[in-house]
């Protein structure tokens, strides 16, 4: 399926006046560097919410930057994707300003998250959440599953953090996968690392996990034990390091990137995606490439999601 719309964006609005993308001296700071007038959150389908919180971090510091590094690495993206022929901005993608961390703790901190996400989700936009550390998920997550009935969702994580509490919190990035489980269904894949605690809980609790490396591409069961209505949560690290060593807490094995692409064109061709985040980016770790890499990848996402969502 292509969608056969062009881009009304800052980009194509500098094209229409006479100079290019490259010349332009003051772009916005929003994705792909998008004119905010004309992709209004009123008007938008996609809401961009850049949250940059990296307390529960507990190996690599440096979660917190990853938003402003994704967005600022998007504005070099192309707006137009050969795979879906048409420009996925179309749709409209609108930046909301950064959440400011709460310093009280991570309960805290779930809770401005979840107040956050919620008008977004009620309105019915397609969330595209930027972390920050693994936490900002948990009330991303809540959030969706009170305005979407029948939501589950895809973990993609490198690890199952599914401990129940971890460094003195129930709320930290160790401990994301569990929380969410406590409120819709979840879904792991791409795990290989997890302690015996995390091993048992989830085989009490019945969570279909899909280790990684996954050797035989298992993408059709992972779709099928998905509901019709699917949140991404999506940890950087989930990849392999060799493409993305800029997390917090890198792991041996992983995604490579067409199989990434793969698995999340085949839940957004088969089930509804509402919303996503990526999560985990440390800049500081790794090349420029790295917030290259996420930024085109949220662009996917967005894609998939708005021009094969069904």
């Amino acid at each position: 399926m292509s969608c056969p719309y062009v881009c009304t964006g800052y980009a194509r609005l500098a094209a229409v006046v006479g100079f290019a993308k490259d010349d332009m001296t003051s772009l916005p700071f929003t994705f792909l560097g998008l004119d905010p007038v004309e992709h209004a959150s009123g008007r938008a389908a996609v809401v961009v919410l850049p949250v940059p919180y990296g307390a529960t971090a507990s190996f690599k510091a440096g979660a917190q930057e990853g938003p402003e590094a994704i967005i600022a690495a998007s504005r070099e993206l192309e707006d137009y994707d050969p795979e879906l022929a048409c420009e996925p901005c179309s749709a409209g993608i609108h930046t909301a300003p950064a959440l400011e961390p709460h310093l009280a703790g991570p309960r805290e901190m779930v809770e401005r998250v979840r107040e956050a996400v919620r008008p977004i989700a009620r309105a019915g936009k397609l969330l595209a959440l930027l972390g920050g550390d693994h936490s900002v998920s948990i009330g991303a997550s809540q959030a969706m599953a009170e305005a979407r009935h029948g939501l589950s969702v895809l973990y993609l994580d490198a690890h199952a953090d599914f401990r129940d509490q971890y460094q003195g919190t129930r709320w930290g990035h160790a401990s994301a996968a569990r929380r969410i489980a406590e409120v819709c269904p979840v879904t792991l894949a791409g795990v290989r690392s997890m302690a015996l605690e995390e091993a048992q809980a989830l085989k009490l609790a019945g969570v279909r996990v899909f280790p990684g490396p996954l050797a035989q591409e298992p993408w059709d069961a992972v779709v099928e034990a998905l509901s019709p209505t699917v949140y991404v949560s999506l940890d950087l690290d989930v990849l392999d390091p060799g493409i993305m060593p800029a997390v917090g807490t890198p792991e041996p094995g992983g995604m490579g990137w067409y199989q990434i692409l793969t698995l999340l064109r085949r839940v957004a061709e088969r089930r509804h995606i509402v919303g996503f985040d990526l999560v985990e980016l440390a800049p500081r770790e790794g090349p420029a490439s790295c917030a290259y890499l996420a930024a085109k990848l949220a662009y996917k996402l967005m894609g998939y999601a708005t021009v094969l969502g069904r």
